[in-house]
């Protein structure tokens, strides 16, 4: 599974209307339908390798991509059978129809299979699941590879609804930008590797998948405060803290200061006791302040989550300093990054509806902070509407501690200076990163150690 980096992601809504802006430049419906069924045929011309190749035609535009993609692959000698759901609905799609001089198979219990099936059903603008009728049919295609055309059939486009695909894709070609359901559970999986296919769209990379992760090599004239000073309140679980301390200062920050006066996990980071602790919040120097790692609930969490918010700096706030801060979260502009997992978005955004990457965003709009809604399709909303979707990210974060690291890399991004937003966005990005290079038996230490 994999999508790729820095591509646009449209709703379905955006989507039409990125198609009827590219009408009025003079591109015609029609002139995108021929590209889109290039590309099509282009990928299945690839997949297939020479092997012969079946393609399932809806009754939409999404059957009409498949007809001209059919007529392309025929003209090219490859071999080509088209099977139809039903007779095409739309002007389009049935004048791709007229341009396939083949024979149209019934789609149904009976249709011979393909070792390469294109799945040109249903795509953007689906808005009810598939009958379970023809959901039987297309299981019976699961032994085989598929190629899906712009979703795979029977998946909601905008990740609202959680319907999961019959007949899951090996590859899914995304026409102009990517969806949302390539990039949320549960129907990223059923999309398998996402391509994208530019077919002369212009599409806003307001929301987009994480770019390529980079690490930018500081001036040579930096020094440690210049490359951000990251202060870190410990609770309770000091061993929280000692993570996001170490992350900070692995992520690049260049002077780390931990609460408390517990031996750091570096010996590069400083650790002072509370009083001192706190008077460094009036450092001007001072670029981020982490706090919520290792806290629980309570008054102690209550207190220093106030002292953090009247110091005025940038803040990441994680776990129980989330509910603590946002009774005066959106008081006064600041720079704020708040990473809460599933859960803990739950308890602090319960009245939030729609996909996550619309929850997400809420939330963002609510607090006037950066949200890194944390999971598997990790999305990272900004207030000013910008989305980051972090699909997919790895598996073997799924342990303790990992999410104590994220705060601390958020920490140090932020300490720079710049937007919250792309500081979070590089943060997630480092932290996948970090992850990948370990692989299997990480724990969260691992990802702080060379």
């Amino acid at each position: 599974m994999s999508v790729p980096a820095d591509a646009p992601i449209l709703t379905a809504k955006a989507m039409r209307e990125a198609e009827a802006a590219c009408a009025i430049q003079g591109t015609s419906l029609s002139e995108l339908m021929d590209l889109a069924g290039a590309a099509v045929a282009d990928t299945a011309w690839r997949m297939a390798a020479g092997a012969p190749i079946l393609i399932l035609c809806g009754p939409g535009n999404n059957g009409g991509d498949g007809y001209v993609a059919a007529r392309l692959l025929a003209a090219r000698g490859a071999s080509v059978r088209v099977a139809a759901l039903a007779d095409p609905a739309t002007d389009l799609a049935k004048a791709a129809r007229a341009g396939w001089s083949g024979a149209v198979e019934p789609l149904n219990g009976r249709l011979a299979p393909a070792p390469l099936i294109v799945d040109a059903l249903f795509g953007v603008g689906l808005s009810r699941p598939i009958p379970d009728g023809l959901a039987m049919i297309l299981r019976h295609f699961s032994d085989r590879r598929i190629l899906a055309v712009d979703l795979p059939s029977g998946v909601e486009s905008d990740g609202a609804e959680d319907w999961t695909p019959p007949l899951a894709a090996d590859v899914t070609l995304a026409l102009g930008a990517l969806k949302p359901a390539h990039v949320l559970l549960p129907t990223a999986p059923g999309c398998g590797r996402v391509l994208l296919a530019p077919i002369g769209i212009s599409a806003s990379k307001a929301m987009r998948t994480l770019p390529v992760p980079q690490t930018p090599r500081p001036d040579v004239t930096a020094h440690k405060f210049t490359r951000g000073m990251v202060l870190v309140f410990a609770g309770p679980m000091r061993g929280a803290a000692g993570l996001t301390a170490a992350a900070a200062q692995r992520a690049g920050a260049g002077y780390v200061v931990l609460d408390g006066a517990v031996r750091a996990p570096f010996s590069a980071i400083i650790t002072e006791s509370d009083e001192k602790f706190g008077q460094r919040l009036d450092d001007p120097r001072v670029g981020a302040v982490v706090i919520g790692p290792g806290f629980p609930a309570g008054d102690e969490l209550l207190f220093d989550v106030e002292a953090a918010l009247d110091s005025g700096k940038p803040l990441v706030l994680d776990a129980a300093a989330i509910d603590a801060a946002l009774p005066r979260l959106s008081e006064t502009p600041r720079k704020a990054i708040l990473t809460p997992h599933e859960g803990e978005f739950a308890r602090a955004f319960p009245q939030l509806y729609g996909s996550k990457i619309d929850r997400a965003k809420a939330a963002a709009v609510r607090t006037q902070a950066v949200v890194i809604y944390k999971a598997a399709d990790t999305i990272i909303a900004a207030p000013d509407g910008r989305v980051a979707a972090a699909w997919p990210g790895s598996p073997w974060l799924a342990t303790a501690g990992t999410g104590d690291v994220l705060a601390g890399a958020c920490g140090a991004m932020l300490a720079r200076g710049g937007d919250a937003f792309d500081a979070a966005v590089a943060a997630v990005g480092w932290h996948i990163a970090q992850a990948a290079r370990i692989g299997p038996g990480l724990v969260a230490d691992d990802l702080v150690r060379e």
